[in-house]
């Protein structure tokens, strides 16, 4: 599947930064600003590497060697997709070959976002652009706020690369957000998803643990794991969060009992749960495996399981035995998707992630199993002639391509399909850390830290 990816997006958009698969063309999405910034090639190194696939791999590295230069773009782009994909990719690559030439290429990136960090509380903002260093919030976030998930997700890529560089400047910005945050704490210990980088203060209160809070709860606890667990503070905030999280926002079906996290915006609950929000199976899991309290433990993988088969239930009650997504519950409906803007399925890896730490964590076969046949039907209905496309709604059969590859397939989807069902030994939880785009960070031993 990885190969023939790669080998479509080698023929067909080389260098650009994901494949059109229908149109055999290039496709840039605007978290990328402009120009050819080899998103896929990134994204992808680390996943070629652990599979063994050398010849594309050493295609990747000689152009990230060769071509790889963010300001070719004189649109903005993203700070958070950059540094998780970007940064992420070239130091996970360090991480597995030593090659210092990522290094590099990280620093050149990392210093390109930051501008961003040039606000009167150091929260960064969304957007900065490559050539100006100009930057600004996402017009979306109105009011001009920041965005909880992608400034609490950055600690660690800057953190991996002011150890490997020994310039403390991206620690220091990332020190600086963590102070910040825990000067507002709020009193239900939940995080809004939304805070202001003038003012330090939280915006509207939308809490969420899919898109917009997502990776921020999961980068508590990695950055905590990362540390060889020296850093309490943010096991601490975690331990803190999750508590709330369960607390205020865990919920059950009517139906079937089914578990699942609600949304919060204001007194309104949404009973909605974001595909992206499965990804909090395998945090649980990694949460729980790292527990030495045996009752914790036990809790928390049992709810980890109970959500993982709510994820699974909203794959197996389609069409195509993928998952949509977002799915609701209602009165009348249980992990359904009710809006057609909530029926697509772009290729997302977080069901599939959960599944990958549960099968690591309790050895029970469904799991892999359950992976198994989410990989033959992304075969079999996402797969074209020009390589692998989302598609549109995942109840008919009848498939209709959204003709986008993209570069995440490679960093997370394929890779954690992989890793399932790989030996425990190729990438132990003991000894790395996967980022939120599945990059692969070595935890610190306690002589480093």
């Amino acid at each position: 599947m990885t190969k023939f990816a790669w080998d479509n997006y080698r023929k067909y958009a080389w260098g650009f930064n994901e494949l059109k698969p229908l149109s055999r063309s290039e496709h840039s999405a605007s978290i990328f600003g402009s120009g050819k910034l080899g998103a896929t090639i990134v994204d992808a190194l680390d996943t070629l590497y652990i599979m063994g696939l050398r010849e594309e791999y050493k295609e990747g590295r000689d152009w990230v060697e060769n071509f790889l230069d963010l300001k070719v773009s004189i649109a903005d782009i993203s700070v958070f997709e950059t540094n998780i994909r970007f940064v992420g990719g070239l130091l996970a690559a360090y991480a597995l070959t030593g090659d210092k030439m990522y290094i590099q290429k990280a620093t050149n990136v990392a210093d390109i976002l930051l501008p961003a960090f040039e606000t009167p509380t150091g929260i960064p903002h969304g957007l900065v652009n490559p050539v100006s260093g100009q930057s600004h919030n996402w017009g979306w976030a109105n009011g001009g706020f920041s965005v909880l998930s992608e400034f609490g997700s950055l600690q660690l890529e800057l953190d991996y690369l002011s150890h490997l560089t020994q310039n403390s400047v991206y620690s220091n910005k990332v020190a600086r957000i963590r102070e910040v945050i825990l000067s507002v704490r709020t009193e239900d210990g939940l995080y809004p998803n939304y805070l202001h980088p003038k003012s330090g203060k939280w915006g509207p209160k939308h809490v969420s643990v899919g898109a917009l809070g997502d990776s921020f709860y999961e980068y508590l606890l990695k950055s905590w794991l990362r540390s060889g667990k020296n850093d309490t503070v943010y096991k601490e905030m975690y331990d803190a969060a999750l508590a709330a999280i369960k607390k205020y926002l865990l919920r059950y079906s009517k139906q079937n009992h089914l578990a699942y996290f609600i949304e919060l915006k204001g007194k309104r609950e949404v009973h909605k749960m974001d595909h992206l929000a499965c990804f909090i199976v395998g945090l649980l899991a990694l949460e729980a495996i790292n527990e030495n309290d045996v009752k914790r433990r036990n809790d928390t993988l049992k709810l980890a399981e109970e959500i993982a088969n709510t994820c699974h239930e909203s794959y197996i009650r389609t069409a195509t035995g993928i998952g949509p997504e977002s799915f609701r519950f209602t009165d009348e409906v249980e992990v359904m998707a009710m809006r057609d803007n909530e029926k697509y399925y772009i290729l997302r890896p977080e069901v599939i992630e959960g599944w990958f730490y549960l099968w690591r964590t309790t050895r029970k076969n469904k799991y892999r199993e359950w992976c198994w046949m989410a990989a033959k039907n992304i075969e079999k209905y996402c797969r074209t002639a020009g390589g692998y496309s989302g598609i549109k709604n995942v109840y008919s059969s009848e498939v209709v391509h959204d003709d986008v590859q993209q570069s995440f397939l490679f960093a997370e989807t394929f890779k954690y399909l992989y890793l399932t069902f790989s030996n425990d030994s190729i990438m132990p939880l003991s000894k790395w850390v996967f980022n939120t785009e599945a990059h692969a960070f070595p935890i610190i031993t306690q002589t480093e830290f």
